[in-house]
Formats: structure tokens, C-alpha cells, sequence
């Protein structure tokens, strides 16, 4: 077999990835994996290069964008077919990790904290969770409830109590990110909670905690005597 810098530049990612494993390729070459081949130009490296720096380096930070905004960067190479590979194959990492993590039987906030960051964190807008657990605090089911503007969403407690019934569930536990990165809970955040463990008191639903998400970490309600 030729040596891998015998190799088509384009071609050396992937047979590199073949001989030595995925640990072995930097991000860019994982990256030039999905854009497959590059221009007269540019190698397909050399234009995930440039998607990286485009976006600091932070892989973070490129997972929030849309084929849209990844369109908008204006990287010559790379168009529509590519970006929606980009877009699909990160999306699918952050699936894969709230996956794994779904499994656990929540015993803590940090539990239930590490499902909920790894799989809100990331978005840019503000979105309100609820986690419907049954008797062993197994996850059932998780679901957005409302989405809102960078800073805001609206909440209806009363929909919250109707899809933990119809799902079964014996405890919930309210969730929703902060795009900002802040992790302090505003006057409207402690509010919602009230009004949600009201209205589940009275049906014998337990309120486990709200947990707030950022890229910073996590802010627990019931480990700060919120609840």
C-alpha cells in the first residue's frame, strides 16, 4: 500500500482514519471527512481550516450553526450539500451524548443536569424543557414546551400537568438554557417554578428541581433551597 502522502490530499483524512483511528485525526481532518473533496484551490483540509477559524476553533461554537449561517461565511467550496453534511453530523454527536446519558437513573442534579446540558446547551435561543421521569427516576420521555426570543420564553403550567399525566409520570423536572451563558435565575424563572409546583401538587406530581444550562454549567433550584 502507497504511503499516505503518496495519496490525493483530499483522500488522506479518510485513509488515515482507516490505518490509525479516529483519535489520530485533528479537527479539521475529521471535518474535510465530511467535505469530502475540496476545490482546484483549496484541499477539502484546507477549507475545514478555514471553517474552524471562521468560528474560533470551537467546535462549540460551530455545532450551533445552521446551514444557513455556515452558507453565510462565505467559504468558497463549501455549498449546500456540504453544509447540511456538517450540520447533520454534529447534531448526531450531540444526540449520541443525550443518549448515553439518558439511560442513568437520576439520583442527583448533577445526573440529571448532564443529560440536560448535553442536549440543550447548545441552542440559541431560549427553550423550556420538562424531563418526565417514572417510580425510579427513570427518564420516560423529555420534550420542549415553548421556545422564545434569546432571552425569553412562555410557560404554561397547565400544559406541563397534562403531558405528565399522559405520559405516566410520577415526577418532572423543569429545565431551560440561557443562551447568555449566565447561570443566575431571574425573578421569572423562580416564578414559573411556583406555579408549576402548585399546579403539581395537587395531582401528587413531585417537582424534582428546575435546572438551568449554559455552556458555563448548570444552575440546580433544589440544590440552592429553590424549591
Amino acid at each position: 500500500m502507497a504511503a499516505i502522502k503518496e495519496w490525493n490530499e483530499d483522500d488522506r483524512p479518510r485513509e488515515k482514519l482507516i490505518l490509525k483511528g479516529t483519535e489520530a485525526l485533528s479537527n479539521s481532518e475529521l471535518l474535510a471527512i465530511l467535505i469530502n473533496n475540496g476545490t482546484k484551490d483549496k484541499s477539502a483540509v484546507e477549507l475545514a481550516k478555514e471553517l474552524l477559524q471562521k468560528n474560533n476553533n470551537d467546535l462549540i461554537k460551530l455545532s450551533k450553526l445552521t446551514v444557513k449561517e455556515i452558507l453565510q461565511l462565505k467559504i468558497k467550496g463549501l455549498g449546500v450539500a456540504k453544509a447540511v453534511t456538517i450540520v447533520a453530523a454534529l447534531e448526531l454527536g450531540i444526540r449520541r451524548d443525550s443518549t448515553e446519558k439518558s439511560k442513568l437513573t437520576i439520583k442527583s442534579s448533577t445526573d440529571i443536569a448532564a443529560f440536560l446540558k448535553a442536549k440543550f446547551q447548545y441552542h440559541p435561543i431560549e427553550v423550556f424543557v420538562v424531563v418526565y421521569l417514572n417510580n425510579s427516576h427513570k427518564i420516560l420521555h423529555h420534550e420542549i414546551i415553548s421556545e422564545g426570543g434569546i432571552t425569553s420564553t412562555i410557560v404554561d403550567p397547565r400544559v406541563i400537568i397534562k403531558n405528565t399525566l399522559s405520559h405516566g409520570a410520577v415526577s418532572i423536572v423543569l429545565c431551560h438554557n440561557h443562551p447568555s451563558g449566565s447561570l443566575i435565575p431571574s425573578n421569572a424563572d423562580k416564578q414559573i417554578t411556583q406555579k408549576v409546583k402548585q399546579a403539581a401538587n395537587l395531582l401528587d406530581i413531585n417537582l424534582l428541581d428546575h435546572i438551568i444550562v449554559s455552556e458555563e454549567g448548570y444552575y440546580s433550584f433544589a440544590d440552592n433551597g429553590l424549591l
